[in-house]
Formats: structure tokens, C-alpha cells, sequence
């Protein structure tokens, strides 16, 4: 899942983005209002944890903005101020639920899944594709009812390949998806990740899942 993080302090998006990373969400920052505005705007998000105090326009502002402009992404805010006057401000702004600092990071992480369960009702948390599993909450992976330990690169390769079932996943659609970059100059990264994941996931099966289509990219056939 991708989350986009505005947040100006650089320790705390630090840590921040070092937490989701381990769990195995994609991360974007912004230092800034503006520049978390822009990024809320034309991006498609999970989530959004946004810091109420910012350079330029601040968090309630950049709520109200996304609020009127119908973009309903869950957001979580963040303050160093705890009094229930801020916490009402932000919430009415559109904010989804309130976080004060300092916190930790067990709860925002608790918070934002709560979020994730229920803002988002219409979209699935269950990936299934023949006897393949995923879980998109917790992250657990299974085929024919046998739990795969996957790295994070490799979760999140298979979650891309499972999202687009049946369908070409391109080299540059993973390297966004799992890199946040463009890298194609790369491809033999992506291969051996891949090579990794047949390993894992088609080994010992008949039906080979993980299919590469030459000067397109790779399928997840069912």
C-alpha cells in the first residue's frame, strides 16, 4: 500500500518512513505544504499522514483543499499540539483521526490500519489468484495452503503482479511500484528479484504462475 508522509521535521519523517518501510508500505515525503498538496493531488493513495504544522500552507489547509476537491484519501494528522480544541480543528478540516507528539510508533501504525480497514470498505485486503494468497494487512502469503516467506522487494513485486493478474505488468510498472523510480537502466535487478520469487512460488508446483513475456514484461496467469 502507498502512503504519502508530509512531514518537514526530517528525523521524524525519518523514522517515519523507515517504520512503514519495514512493514512493507511504499512511502513518499514531502517537506512542505505545498509540495504534500501537489502530491496528494495526483497521486492515487491508501493514506495520508500529514503534520498540522508545515512550511507554506499548513496541514488544516491542505485538508480543506483535498476535502473540497472530493479526493476522500484517509488522513491522519499529526501535531506537537494535544489540546482538544486542535484536535477538533483538524478532524473538522477532514482529517480522519488525530495523532499527537510525541507517539509511538506501534500506534501510528495501529491508527493507520484501523484507517486503511475502515475508510476503505470497497477495496479489498484479500489478493487470491488460483491457489495463490495474499493478505494485504498483514502481509502473509500463501499457495495451496502453504505459508511463502517473502522479502519486502519480493512482497511487494508479487502484490503488483497479483493487483494486475492476467494482465502484462511492464519492468517500468514494478520499478515504480517497488522503487518509486524509474529503473529501467536496472532491469537485471528486477529479474533476479523475479528469478527469486519463481523459487518461492512456482517451485514444486506443475502450474508455473510467474511468466515472462518477453520485451513486455511479466504475467501472473492463474
Amino acid at each position: 500500500m502507498r502512503i504519502l508522509l508530509v512531514e518537514d521535521e526530517k528525523r521524524i519523517a525519518s523514522f517515519i518512513e523507515r517504520g512503514l518501510k519495514e512493514k512493507k508500505f511504499v512511502v513518499d515525503i514531502a517537506g512542505d505544504g505545498e509540495q504534500g498538496l501537489y502530491l496528494a493531488e495526483i497521486n492515487p493513495y491508501d493514506a495520508i499522514i500529514l503534520d498540522l504544522v508545515l512550511p507554506g500552507e499548513d496541514g488544516l489547509e491542505i485538508c480543506k483543499k483535498l476535502r473540497k476537491q472530493n479526493i476522500l484519501t484517509p488522513i491522519l494528522m499529526l501535531t506537537a499540539r494535544g489540546e482538544v480544541r486542535d484536535r477538533v480543528m483538524g478532524l473538522n478540516a477532514g482529517a480522519d483521526d488525530y495523532l499527537a507528539k510525541p507517539f509511538s510508533f506501534e500506534e501510528l501504525i495501529a491508527r493507520l490500519r484501523a484507517l486503511l480497514r475502515r475508510q476503505q470498505p470497497q477495496k479489498t485486503n484479500h489478493l487470491k489468484v488460483a491457489d495463490l494468497e495474499l493478505n494485504m494487512l498483514n502481509h502473509e502469503v500463501q499457495r495451496a495452503g502453504n505459508p511463502i516467506t517473502l522479502t519486502s522487494k519480493e512482497y511487494m513485486i508479487l502484490e503488483c503482479l497479483m493487483l494486475h493478474a492476467n494482465q502484462v505488468v511492464t519492468r517500468t510498472m514494478l520499478s515504480e511500484h517497488v522503487w518509486q523510480e524509474n529503473f529501467q537502466t536496472f532491469t537485471n535487478v528486477i529479474d533476479v528479484y523475479i528469478r527469486y520469487l519463481r523459487s518461492k512460488i512456482d517451485e514444486g508446483h506443475p502450474n508455473k504462475m510467474i511468466q515472462t513475456l518477453r520485451g513486455s514484461g511479466y504475467m501472473l496467469k492463474g
